[in-house]
């Protein structure tokens, strides 16, 4: 009998413990474990809420009452997928004028480069450069009317306390302005391009509270963040309805025109307070609440309530945070992983509220323009596989179907170049538009990231439909792929370059042949599409195979991969150790193929984390490096990566990854740390180590639902 009672104890304990081991994360206590706050006004810890194809960024006050005073850190911006605007062409500039012709095995090629002469050219680069340009939409501030009656500056505001509660998408900012307690609510509504906001103070009643909404012009320069209250003559504002609780105003520029509609609740009084600067004026109670919501067409839908978008808000986070995967670093005595953790969290909000729409996003996202507004393909990778990492390849799909809308202007690059196919853009807009550049033009490693995407997007799927869905254009790009690789006499294989600048932008168009990264990347395209073929029923594709079978072989010296296998001076010119150690990426970012020794990559790592200048590196290369850490089986070295302390690995109090005064904000580092940590934990193609990134001493990580990396 107590033979019988001690077994049944132990197998007691056994299930307690299979059961306690197989409960779920508790993801709300992590994820608010992490709830941003703020103490004081920093312009580097502004705060966002938005649904992926709108944001809306706030200061310290819950809105955007101090925007000059943000501007050179994280700005105050409000920004849509739809928001574009372009000055008018008064000179009839032609793209043919970014032109330059490019001898390249023997023929002509034309780039879109930054041309400088003949100045009309100039003007011309500079134009399709600057246009279409994203518009910031307008700032919604608050102004407090001081005992003085003077309006209240940051220096007046104190005791601020503010909180971003990322499970629900509240902004919460408290405050005291002359002797009295002003409280703030702010949330973005997950489907439309709109906020709500309640205010809390007895200013309300006493009519020393407005709501203020300016519209500032485009500056057309590269950066661009929305504080332009000058050209007041360029553009137009007017209120188009005005009632009793609510109102519509028109803001025109050239051809650009939108509106930005209002509600409220209790008497309150829009008007005029200048050009382009209006004032909402409630007086009728301590409690006060209105919403914005912006339009690039009138819309007859009533705006939302606060309390309306408040629960839609509240129903959108939670509904995402229990969706996909998940990860949970609590245990862990390593001191870093908490921050590492931060880092997750806050990154999964900002890439949702960022550069989860229809669109490839810009790489400041919805915030504020960079390169003029314009999306980078290269940069897509960095942006987007970590959605369909963590169990949310929808996200990732809707910004695919982008590639079809403008797949004709792609055709028309490769057909003007002389190549078959597709050849994908690199800095571009919603319109598929190409946009000169003397770097941009030359590169490639966007062009396989397609089939990439798709490939995700089957693994997720195993679906006919989606093969079917996107064969024509994975076909197409390998054609181009194909088309580009130059059948070389003289070393009898297939070869990329000259005429190109690999991901690490260090090298010379005109010389640059075979870059390490980019020749495997064409391999595993062209493989891939081969298996899209065979999925589908349809034969190997016989040139695809030719260059499969005699591609280029990464150039190794002194045992090391070169970076080009025209860069014999890859290790010891200094000016080739800075920007990305892209290198790495050949098995990394890339799976194992048969173009990859592992010793020779071992030694290339060793050589480029002791050697490399990594001062002078992007957000995404740490992610890239941990990668590659992983791969090799070092997943000390991988955490190390994630987590070096370089300015450029910088991750603010709002989550976001700073680089310097110019990129406050550089999603690709977000979305890159994402794919990493997936990668890290979930494992890889191939892999048989359970969480092949992650430390055996130190760490303790949970996890669910994160997909293995190709």
């Amino acid at each position: 009998m107590k033979l019988i009672n001690s077994t049944s104890f132990v197998l007691s304990l056994l299930l307690l413990a299979i059961v306690a081991k197989a409960q779920p994360i508790n993801r709300k206590a992590v994820v608010q474990r992490h709830t941003v706050v703020n103490t004081k006004f920093d312009s580097l810890s502004s705060l966002s809420v938005g649904n992926g194809k709108f944001a809306f960024t706030v200061d310290a006050t819950g809105l955007q009452s101090f925007p000059d005073f943000y501007a050179r850190g994280v700005p105050l911006g409000t920004q849509s997928e739809w928001g574009w605007h372009s000055f008018i062409d008064t000179s009839g500039f032609s793209f043919e004028e970014t032109l330059k012709d490019y001898t390249i095995h023997g023929r002509k090629v034309s780039y879109g480069v930054q041309v400088k002469e003949p100045e009309k050219a100039t003007k011309a680069v500079t134009w399709f450069r600057q246009n279409p340009h994203r518009l910031q939409l307008g700032n919604i501030g608050i102004e407090i009317i001081m005992k003085s009656g003077a309006i209240a500056g940051v220096s007046d505001i104190t005791n601020v306390s503010q909180t971003l509660d990322m499970w629900t998408g509240e902004i919460h900012s408290r405050f005291m302005v002359d002797g009295a307690s002003v409280e703030v609510f702010t949330y973005g509504h997950g489907d439309e391009d709109a906020i709500s906001v309640r205010l809390n103070s007895s200013l309300v009643k006493e009519g020393r509270i407005y709501i203020r909404v300016r519209f500032p012009y485009p500056t057309g320069d590269w950066k661009d963040v929305g504080n332009n209250w000058s050209n007041n003559d360029r553009h137009q504002s007017s209120i188009l309805e005005n009632g009793r609780n609510k109102a519509v105003l028109q803001h025109n520029l050239d051809t650009t025109r939108y509106y930005t509609s209002l509600a409220w609740n209790g008497m309150a009084l829009l008007k005029e307070k200048a050009a382009h600067y209006f004032l909402l004026v409630p007086t009728s109670a301590t409690q006060f609440e209105f919403s914005c919501r912006f339009e690039d067409n009138r819309d007859s839908r009533p705006v939302q309530t606060y309390a309306s978008t408040a629960a839609n808000s509240q129903f959108r986070w939670k509904n995402f945070w229990n969706s996909g995967g998940f990860v949970d670093f609590a245990g862990s005595t390593d001191k870093r992983a908490i921050e590492l953790e931060r880092r997750v969290i806050l990154s999964q909000y900002l890439t949702k509220v960022q550069c989860a729409g229809q669109y490839p996003p810009q790489e400041t996202g919805l915030t504020y323009n960079s390169w003029y507004g314009k999306p980078h393909l290269e940069m897509h990778w960095w942006h987007g596989i970590h959605f369909a990492l963590w169990g949310r390849t929808p996200v990732l799909e809707k910004s695919l179907n982008w590639y079809s809308k403008v797949s004709d202007k792609a055709r028309a690059i490769a057909k003007r170049q002389g190549y078959d196919g597709l050849r994908w853009q690199k800095m571009t807009d919603n319109n598929g538009d190409e946009a000169p550049s003397s770097v941009g033009a030359f590169l490639i490693w966007q062009q396989p990231h397609f089939i990439y995407f798709t490939e995700l997007a089957f693994r997720a799927s195993k679906s006919k439909v989606t093969l079917e869905k996107y064969k024509d254009l994975v076909f197409a790009t390998a054609d181009f792929m194909a088309s580009y690789a130059y059948d070389d006499p003289a070393t009898n294989r297939y070869i990329l370059g000259p005429g190109l600048i690999p991901a690490q932008e260090r090298w010379k168009a005109e010389v640059t042949m075979n870059p390490a990264y980019e020749l495997v990347y064409w391999h595993w395209a062209l493989e891939t599409a081969q298996q899209w073929r065979k999925r589908l029923n349809l034969p190997r594709s016989e040139k695809w195979d030719a260059i499969l079978a005699r591609l280029f072989p990464l150039a190794i010296q002194e045992g090391r991969y070169l970076f080009t296998s025209s860069g014999t001076d890859s290790y010891t010119n200094p000016e080739y150790i800075t920007d990305h150690p892209s290198v790495l990426g050949a098995w990394g970012m890339m799976p194992k193929t048969r173009m990859i020794d592992r010793s020779v990559m071992q030694r290339t790592f060793d050589w480029i984390w002791t050697n490399w200048s990594w001062k002078d590196t992007w957000g995404w290369d740490f992610p890239m490096t941990a990668m590659t850490a992983t791969r090799l089986g070092m997943p000390d070295k991988a955490i190390d990566a994630l987590l070096m302390p370089v300015q450029t690995n910088t991750y603010l109090n709002n989550g976001h990854n700073y680089q310097d005064e110019r990129l406050t904000i550089y999603l690709p580092g977000n979305g890159g740390l994402l794919a990493a940590v997936a990668m890290m934990v979930a494992g890889y193609e191939g892999s048989t180590q359970p969480m092949p990134g992650i430390p055996k001493k130190g760490w303790k990580v949970r996890w669910e639902g994160l997909v293995r990396m190709i």
